[in-house]
């Protein structure tokens, strides 16, 4: 079976029951992912809780959460790599299992009440999580052509946003608390958080294990994907030699890398500390699940999907599977977006009155519509496009390792920027970030005209 040559719409053709039958595959990948998130974003349900019980203060909390990134980007760096060799299935496997361990551990024994038992905790999570993004992206890069890449980063991002939207709509429920016969959740029993979502990675992993296919080979599908990268091998394994030596010497990683730190710096500043934020600057009661947070919460994740279709079909479409043009466009107008938003914030506006709720949640919807943008294209598309099917583990593990080392960096930063200033210097410290994110695409742009100019030199 072969992919005939695509018609006048762009469409390429496949063979009846391909496009089911990739689907079906990623579709439980992502909704896989998808529950790593709701193992994640629990976290920040958690700080209003763990802030009364203990006293933690903004500092500690984000210590945590940049020991969980440390973790996390050396955890992608390694099992990265692994990935290539072991598999994307096998990967993510591993990494279900620890997540569920983990988090149960957090939720029973988090009685200890001691700052390092919190993050030595949430560390190993974080370790374990970066098994998922590069088992994923591997096994993907395998089932979709170049120029299906930036469309089916948006279809990523939709995946891993439906995480997002149900621990922002389950958390809620177990913090009002319940009964079902016997069963009871008391109210505000924050530990639950980490209780109860491990159930839904649990399910899902027995899915991963039986349904999805490696690669379209594996699955009867031969000769549809186009890899550029594979020399005509339709494996998927690499050595871990190979891997590291191509990976790593190859010309454009660095640039999205260092792209992908400003992205992980906002992303998680915003998605994170959105919860304090609505606390301690807006006023609002989370036990009586106030309005505005709700549609705040669950608005941020469905803009993020309309971004991430947006701009991976424009990269697909519009530059021909180029992904750095429109990810150059989107870290600008992020930064635009955060200067006046930083601008409005400093007038005294935003605050615990309908205008001021009203513009704290618009401006956190804003961020995340351009940040998880680029979170799709240059951590899922660009990946895909460097590694191919049998080193995008690797590609995706370095790339999306200083997302999260520049998380570690930034969120400390700005705990302490909290503690001493308050909420009104939160944005301004995130404006520099998209500056730096523009910039690096200009050099991925540079740098893949220089290497078309000298393609174009060599002797036929």
């Amino acid at each position: 079976m072969n992919a005939t040559a695509a018609p006048a719409s762009g469409r390429i053709q496949y063979p009846p029951g391909f496009r089911s039958r990739r689907a079906a595959n990623w579709i439980i990948l992502g909704l896989m992912y998808a529950s790593f998130y709701m193992c994640r974003y629990n976290f920040r349900f958690a700080t209003p809780g763990m802030v009364e019980e203990f006293h933690f203060n903004k500092f500690q909390i984000t210590k945590i959460l940049a020991w969980w990134s440390v973790a996390y980007g050396f955890g992608q760096l390694i099992n990265g790599l692994l990935t290539d060799r072991i598999g994307g299935r096998t990967a993510m496997l591993i990494g279900a299992a620890g997540t569920i361990t983990i988090n149960l551990i957090y939720g029973f024994t988090s009685a200890v009440g001691t700052f390092s038992t919190f993050a030595l905790i949430w560390l190993m999570n974080g370790y374990f999580q970066s098994f998922g993004a590069p088992g994923m992206i591997k096994i993907n890069a395998a089932w979709f052509n170049r120029t299906e890449r930036g469309t089916f980063a948006g279809i990523f991002g939709l995946m891993i946003q439906s995480g997002q939207f149900a621990i922002n709509n389950l958390a809620p429920i177990i913090l009002a608390g319940f009964t079902i016969g016997t069963f009871v959740v008391a109210k505000d029993d924050w530990r639950w958080l980490f209780i109860i979502p491990p159930i839904f990675t649990a399910i899902m992993a027995v899915l991963v294990a039986l349904i999805p296919k490696e690669s379209p080979e594996a699955a009867g599908y031969h000769g549809l994907i186009h890899d550029e990268n594979s020399t005509g091998d339709t494996g998927t394994r690499a050595t871990l030699k190979e891997s590291f030596v191509t990976i790593f010497k190859h010309p454009l990683v660095w640039f999205y890398a260092a792209a992908y730190a400003c992205t992980g710096a906002v992303r998680n500043s915003s998605d994170q500390l959105s919860i304090l934020y609505f606390v301690e600057q807006l006023h609002l009661d989370m036990s009586k699940k106030p309005a505005a947070v709700f549609w705040t919460l669950n608005l941020m994740p469905m803009v993020a999907v309309f971004g991430s279709l947006a701009s991976g079909i424009i990269s697909d479409k519009y530059f021909k599977g180029h992904r750095s043009p429109v990810a150059m466009g989107l870290y600008f107008g992020q930064t635009l977006i955060i200067l006046i938003a930083a601008g409005i914030i400093n007038t005294g506006i935003v605050g615990p009155t309908p205008i001021g709720i009203f513009l704290g949640c618009l401006f956190l919807i804003l961020i995340s519509l351009t940040v998880n943008s680029t979170h799709s294209l240059v951590g899922a598309a660009a990946p895909m496009d460097i590694g191919g099917r049998r080193m995008a583990g690797f590609a995706a593990g370095v790339i999306d390792s200083f997302q999260y080392f520049g998380t570690a960096i930034a969120l400390p930063a700005i705990g302490w920027l909290l503690d001493k200033y308050g909420w009104g210097i939160w944005y301004p410290t995130m404006a520099g970030f998209g500056v730096l994110g523009g910039i690096a695409m200009l050099l991925v742009m540079r740098k893949q005209k220089l290497l078309a100019h000298r393609a174009a030199q060599r002797p036929a």
